[in-house]
């Protein structure tokens, strides 16, 4: 069995274990080298958690990609707040986009339209289509308000983590279900658990969600620890990237996190331009040694 667990992110529905693969696993191998690795990985010793295919549509034979959603499709309650979230920070981060309560001549009304209309100017979201944004939202609210499908999706992780699996590396939603997966499964043997562009951190519409619940400390939130003391928790996040609201998750986990900031450029949220980064490749590193 693999040696490191790849769990990817959102949109990723009209992939495959394969095709991420052939992605994911030179994007390792770089990210080790620039870590100064003696050994790089072959395909044996990397898994790939898949499970985008739960969120691609299985009545429209004919169909490939996104379902057509429109602005009208934003639900409201979790994706609309999420929807927001996301504005204000592409707003925090980029200052050609128009933030949600700004006084400008035209009034901006903070609507789902306006939410849209904002982020598919910016550079985070740049060439994004707009029913991608809003597949993306409803992939996250599913996962975390669907109990049959979370419990697939979940299935997908745990079956692929062995006696074999030192270094758990995870995406985006990824790292929420690579989270999960580590708390069902006590005793695993991992020794490093690496979330890049990870949401984890958003208190109110994510940690609240969690399975398990997160504990009560004080007057906050904290997530239970996802393995043993062994464990490493290394957290990157790029100061762009829109779905990582929250960089630094030591107030939502423990200060055990480990947490760096990352420059990925133009691609803010890419995996691959999380998995070439040097802290990257040496906390995969460290776990495999």
């Amino acid at each position: 069995m693999a040696r490191v667990v790849a769990v990817h992110g959102i949109g990723q529905q009209t992939r495959g274990e394969q095709s991420l693969l052939r992605v994911w696993l030179p994007a390792i191998n770089d990210g080790l080298t620039r870590a100064g690795a003696a050994e790089l990985l072959a395909e044996p010793d990397v898994a790939v958690a898949f499970y985008g295919d739960v969120f691609r549509p299985e009545s429209e034979f004919l169909a490939v990609g996104d379902p057509p959603y429109t602005a009208a499709n934003v639900a409201g309650g979790f994706e609309q707040e999420l929807l927001l979230a996301w504005w204000q920070a592409a707003a925090d981060s980029d200052p050609s986009v128009v933030p949600p309560d700004a006084d400008t001549l035209v009034a901006t009304p903070r609507s789902v339209q306006a939410a849209l209309r904002a982020l598919s100017g910016s550079r985070f979201f740049a060439g994004l289509a707009l029913r991608a944004m809003v597949s993306d939202l409803k992939q996250v609210r599913r996962y975390l308000a669907d109990p049959d499908l979370r419990a697939r999706i979940l299935a997908r992780v745990t079956d692929q983590i062995s006696q074999d699996t030192r270094v758990v590396v995870a995406h985006s939603l990824g790292s929420v279900v690579a989270y999960e997966a580590l708390c069902a499964r006590p005793g695993h043997p991992a020794r490093a658990l690496i979330t890049l562009g990870s949401p984890l951190g958003i208190s109110h519409l994510i940690l609240h969600r969690l399975q398990p619940p997160p504990l009560t400390l004080g007057d906050r939130p904290r997530g239970v620890w996802p393995g043993g003391e062994r464990l490493v928790w290394t957290n990157l996040a790029d100061g762009g990237d829109v779905v990582a609201l929250v960089k630094d998750l030591r107030p939502a986990f423990g200060e055990q996190v480990r947490g760096a900031v990352v420059h990925n450029g133009a691609t803010a949220h890419d995996a691959t331009a999380y998995l070439t980064d040097q802290l990257c490749g040496q906390a995969i590193r460290d776990g495999l040694e």
